[in-house]
């Protein structure tokens, strides 16, 4: 990072990533788009694992859908902010199991599984871990980008779509289920769906969210149905 000249005044300056000959544009964007983030150092500095943490954090203190005591399932929990908050929340007479493609470092308080959520085998396992009906069904699930537009909502929506199927066999009555989507008019069959099964449903974007990013959240919350 340069230092400013004496004399030159108290003007920030961005932290600027060196260009490695094999680093591509978009991850050098990325790279100084994490250096400069406000949420990325106030994760370091809180102890959180990911800057992903201040999303639910921040959802949680407006519509206060984590309670002490809960079971909750984390899908696409990698690196674990989610889980960690949901942890802390829950406390130690709750339950909190993730599951990811990724491997996940052990956080007291929850249990992981490193498997595809799409993996025919996954929703059993869930569900045999968590011993019972879960009160939040949260997934932070997203696709590896593409870059086209399009498909990568296409993407997005899928994996929210199959959240939805599991959350229906897991939930216990007057559960909650939040996923993250893409804006891109889709989502409307989504919600017309969660709408059949949930007493409220709506779309969430928490400050933590980048502004210039399409995403957000859509959050269910009153489930009608009972767990089969």
């Amino acid at each position: 990072m340069n230092t400013p000249k004496s004399g030159s005044g108290t003007r920030t300056l961005k932290q600027r990533v060196k260009t490695a000959n094999k680093r591509s544009l978009s991850s050098q964007k990325w790279l100084e788009r994490q250096l400069n983030d406000p949420y990325v150092a106030k994760a370091k500095r809180e102890g959180y694992r990911s800057r992903a943490a201040f999303k639910l954090l921040e959802i949680d203190e407006k519509y206060h859908i984590l309670k002490p005591g809960q079971r909750v399932v984390d899908l696409g929990a990698a690196p674990g902010g989610w889980a960690q908050i949901a942890a802390k929340r829950v406390g130690a007479k709750g339950k909190v199991v993730g599951i990811d493609l990724l491997p996940i470092d052990p956080l007291p308080g929850v249990e992981f599984i490193q498997l595809d959520f799409l993996d025919d085998t996954a929703p059993a396992k869930l569900i045999d871990m968590l011993g019972g009906q879960a009160d939040i069904v949260m997934s932070d699930m997203a696709a590896n980008t593409t870059g086209h537009k399009k498909t990568d909502h296409l993407r997005i929506m899928g994996l929210a779509e199959a959240a939805v199927e599991f959350a229906r066999e897991i939930l216990a009555p007057d559960g909650v289920f939040i996923a993250k989507v893409f804006q891109g008019g889709t989502e409307s069959q989504l919600l017309a769906d969660l709408k059949r099964d949930f007493a409220v449903v709506r779309h969430v974007k928490p400050a933590a969210s980048r502004a210039d990013s399409s995403e957000l959240y859509v959050m269910a919350t009153g489930f009608r149905g009972t767990a089969r």
